[in-house]
């Protein structure tokens, strides 16, 4: 009978003590606006004052974000803006007291050095080495910088992964939030480049919902020599992450304007400069979109477009002398199977050619497809002939558009490997010939048949005379 007395006391103790416990109060949609517009637009943290007359500074605030996002501009915590407000994101605020192109602080030196303090679990020794090598090769690429690895003492560029306070004043804020965080050229902290242990890294795909460490690096190291975040979706510099194939990255040409104004070009790689000395033989380039029009095949690089006509004869041309309204640096193109107007898509808009004149109304967002706002560009487009719909490719997915009715079909998006068994990565070019479909994955070119079986693999330089 003790026994029993002594359980029920120490059951009621343990009922007061879960009850004197505070109850943690989830975070509602106005709270991670607030937090997110305090981190990255500097909104004051005012507490709050009925009397007071001052307007209330977050509908300003909303409206600078929306501004950079390129969303509606309205001051109000609509539903897209939210979204945007939810991606995992480098920890660098959108307004900085630095500049981005031009006058930003910069290295003196072309010579930098850089050392990997820590390493995650995530990956391998040699996995997170070659993922910050290659990251910091982006740049030496379009550059005269050079980077030099040292194991012990201070680095211009010092490299860590660490998690929550980890003693510079921005704490990161566990998974899928800010995914690292870089600092600009300067003494002591200057250059240094931090990632978020919380998170999952990844070598070379998103496997389990992780992030690609090479992009992430690579983006950050943007700040460590002096960028600051970009307006234009598809950079490299843009906040928010966006997975792109690690085998067939290219730097944006956004990017590369920007670096090069604050280091110059790199005199010993012209081929790297945009739109100079292209070279459609060059086994390693990787076109920005491909499209058949009017009987031809139209291959899009940089600033440029190369026309292969049914004979085989190839033309190369200037995008804006054949379309002048039209935009350099294309993401995707495909051609309306019945109209014949020419679709090009860059970032969140697409344009519409009848002929050389745009369409009235375009550009429009890639809303106007149906496409949600999550989709922050088109890596590829096709229009299937075989099965009547137009295939459009982000990432590792592709959503189906049926062109008759101007709807998405119902189950959508779709991983790519199970509309493709067989093909991978990114798909960053499509066009079709005959009955056949031609999938472009960085340097490589999957031919699909009609009933989407996998028939070879060719090289990205196939179609071009060589």
């Amino acid at each position: 009978m003790r026994r029993i007395h002594r359980q029920l006391c120490l059951l009621a103790s343990l009922v007061l003590v879960i009850r004197a416990l505070p109850i943690a109060k989830p975070i509602d949609d106005y709270d991670i606006a607030k937090n997110y517009l305090k981190s990255f637009y500097k909104l004051e943290n005012r507490p709050p004052n009925p009397e007071s007359r001052e307007p209330d500074p977050m509908p300003e605030k909303l409206k600078e974000m929306q501004r950079f996002f390129g969303l509606k501009v309205s001051g109000t915590l609509d539903r897209e803006t939210l979204e945007v407000m939810k991606k995992p994101r480098c920890g660098v605020p959108d307004v900085a007291a630095f500049s981005t192109f031009g006058n930003g602080p910069k290295w003196q030196t072309n010579k930098l050095t850089y050392r990997i303090e820590n390493y995650t679990p995530d990956l391998s020794v040699a996995e997170v080495d070659d993922s910050i090598k290659r990251a910091l090769k982006v740049w030496a690429d379009v550059t005269p910088l050079r980077f030099t690895r040292i194991y012990s003492g201070t680095a211009d560029i010092m490299i860590s992964f660490a998690t929550k306070d980890h003693g510079d004043a921005y704490p990161f804020d566990g998974p899928q939030g800010i995914l690292a965080h870089g600092f600009p050229p300067s003494a002591g902290i200057g250059g240094d480049a931090h990632f978020d242990d919380d998170e999952v890294f990844t070598f070379r795909t998103p496997k389990n919902k992780g992030y690609v460490l090479f992009l992430v690096a690579a983006h950050e190291f943007g700040h460590s020599l002096g960028l600051f975040h970009s307006k234009v979706p598809g950079a490299l510099m843009f906040p928010t992450y966006s997975f792109t194939n690690p085998e067939s990255f290219s730097l944006p040409s956004d990017d590369i304007t920007g670096i090069q104004l604050l280091y110059g070009s790199n005199n010993d790689r012209t081929t790297n400069r945009p739109g100079l000395a292209l070279n459609t033989c060059d086994p390693n380039m990787i076109l920005d979109a491909v499209t058949t029009l009017e009987g031809e095949t139209m291959f899009f690089k940089d600033s440029f477009v190369w026309r292969r006509s049914s004979s085989g004869s190839v033309t190369k041309h200037l995008i804006k002398n054949l379309w002048p309204n039209a935009p350099d640096n294309i993401d995707a193109a495909y051609e309306h199977p019945v109209e014949r107007i020419l679709f090009l898509f860059k970032g969140k808009q697409v344009w519409a050619f009848n002929g050389n004149s745009v369409e009235p109304g375009y550009p429009k967002p890639l809303s106007s497809f149906g496409l949600p706002p999550s989709v922050a560009k088109v890596s590829a487009a096709i229009h299937d002939k075989t099965s009547g719909k137009t295939l459009l490719f982000f990432d590792i997915y592709f959503y189906s558009y049926n062109e008759m009715t101007k709807k998405m079909d119902k189950v959508n998006p779709k991983r790519l490997e199970d509309g493709f068994p067989g093909v991978t990565g990114e798909i960053t070019a499509a066009h079709m010939i005959g009955d056949k479909m031609y999938l472009f994955s960085g340097t490589k070119v999957y031919e699909i048949s009609s009933s989407r079986k996998l028939l070879s693999v060719l090289k990205n330089n196939h179609f071009l005379s060589c």
